[in-house]
């Protein structure tokens, strides 16, 4: 794959990165490698690929790109979904050990680990990832009785995941200072990076152990595969982390691996443009009557947007909100138009769903709460669909002033998209 000197910007390394070599005729997209096992060694020497499940050159141009993007010393991971990526990870952890998570994260990360902690015999702790002291305090506990200062990752007693901004409620955390404190305690440090991209945060540059994604969402953008990958900065770490994948099967077809490649190409113009679409969208919401709270770290009023102005280079594009009550909220996915009422996120669609509607998301979630997932479409059709589904559903029909145009800096984004 192709090399280049200097390094370039986020942007062009979307555009660039794992590149087939510059010769004349060569293709410009790496092609799609559909084979299950390949030559192996002859006269001509070893061979780089023996059998799909343990490695193909289908994963490489992803794995190499996504490990430049995020700054990777060593190629990532692919696997066959998030969760998939999120388990591999987890089963880090070993028995007798502690896993510290925030008490608002993915639901699976949350039911996966409570399911590895009762089979494998380790420790969760749930925590407010936005409550600094608190995860100090977690970290404390972990390595009370265990302390470990093990300079191999893998051999840590305890991890710390860390999700920000979290999922629904898009809390905050301080990613550099609990990363610091984990490290100076020996523990593990995870971070799923799957709601700002690597365009927004790069926790491997913190000092972060592992980053996780979920490819599916924003990195793949058009809701057409369902993949995961990881990130880590260890070799070492990598190769536990591969065995993990080989042992389980949690591996990617090659087309849908490409499919995500081409889609990674243009997470810089998309993430732009729904950034854009959810700061608008999240103010309108602010000044609606009948919404009870908006969270959105783009909002000067949230809590975690001073913390996010200053550690990541954008807001995102997820929006909450929440209104009086389950079935507010309900009838307010079930009145729209134009958003799709649906789970998943990250994809070129906008998408609402009623997070509480799902058995497993805590019970700390509003009822009433309400996720946005902001797509592309113009900020103005999207607007009027949700507002008319509020008024729909509250009966209130009371909109902030100059909500019916577009506002100066939102047009601007948008030619700029």
């Amino acid at each position: 794959m192709t090399t280049r000197e200097p390094a370039y910007s986020p942007e062009t390394v979307l555009v660039e990165a794992a590149r087939p070599p510059r010769v004349p005729g060569a293709s410009v997209n790496p092609p799609v490698e559909l084979s299950s096992t390949f030559i192996g060694t002859t006269g001509m020497g070893e061979a780089p690929f023996g059998y799909g499940r343990l490695d193909t050159p289908a994963w490489t141009p992803f794995e190499e790109a996504l490990a430049e993007l995020e700054h990777a010393p060593v190629p990532g991971l692919v696997f066959g979904s998030g969760l998939a990526a999120i388990a591999a990870v987890l089963s880090l952890v070993p028995a007798g050990g502690t896993l510290i998570i925030p008490r608002h994260a993915y639901q699976g990360s949350l039911q996966s680990a409570d399911e590895l902690a009762a089979r494998c015999g380790f420790t969760v702790l749930s925590v407010d990832i936005a409550d600094t002291e608190a995860v100090i305090a977690a970290l404390d506990t972990a390595t009370a009785t265990d302390p470990t200062t093990a300079t191999d990752p893998a051999a840590a007693s305890a991890m710390l995941w860390i999700e920000s901004p979290t999922n629904p409620m898009l809390e905050v955390a301080d990613v550099p200072a609990l990363i610091a404190a984990a490290r100076q305690r020996g523990v593990l440090t995870a971070c799923d990076n799957t709601f700002a991209t690597p365009l927004l945060q790069t926790p491997l540059d913190l000092g972060a152990d592992i980053v996780v994604h979920s490819v599916t969402k924003y990195l793949a953008g058009h809701s057409d595969v369902v993949l995961g990958a990881v990130l880590v900065g260890d070799p070492g770490l990598r190769e536990t982390l591969l065995a993990e994948r080989a042992m389980r099967g949690a591996i990617a077809g090659p087309f849908e691996v490409w499919l995500a490649l081409r889609g990674m190409r243009t997470l810089s113009v998309r993430l732009d443009r729904a950034q854009a679409n959810a700061q608008t969208i999240a103010e309108r919401l602010s000044e609606r009557v009948g919404v009870l709270e908006v969270r959105y770290p783009g909002l000067p009023t949230d809590p975690g947007h001073a913390r996010a102005a200053a550690q990541m280079s954008g807001f995102g594009a997820i929006v909450a909100f929440t209104v009086d009550s389950a079935q507010t909220a309900t009838a307010i996915a079930e009145a729209v138009r134009l958003w799709t009422p649906a789970t998943s996120l990250g994809g070129v669609e906008s998408l609402i769903e009623r997070r509480r509607r799902h058995a497993s998301e805590p019970e700390t979630v509003p009822e009433g709460l309400l996720r946005l997932s902001v797509g592309i479409e113009h900020v103005d059709d999207l607007w009027a669909d949700l507002d008319a589904a509020i008024t729909a559903a509250t009966g209130t029909k009371v909109a902030s002033p100059g909500t019916g145009a577009e506002s100066s800096s939102h047009r601007d984004a948008q030619a700029n998209a």
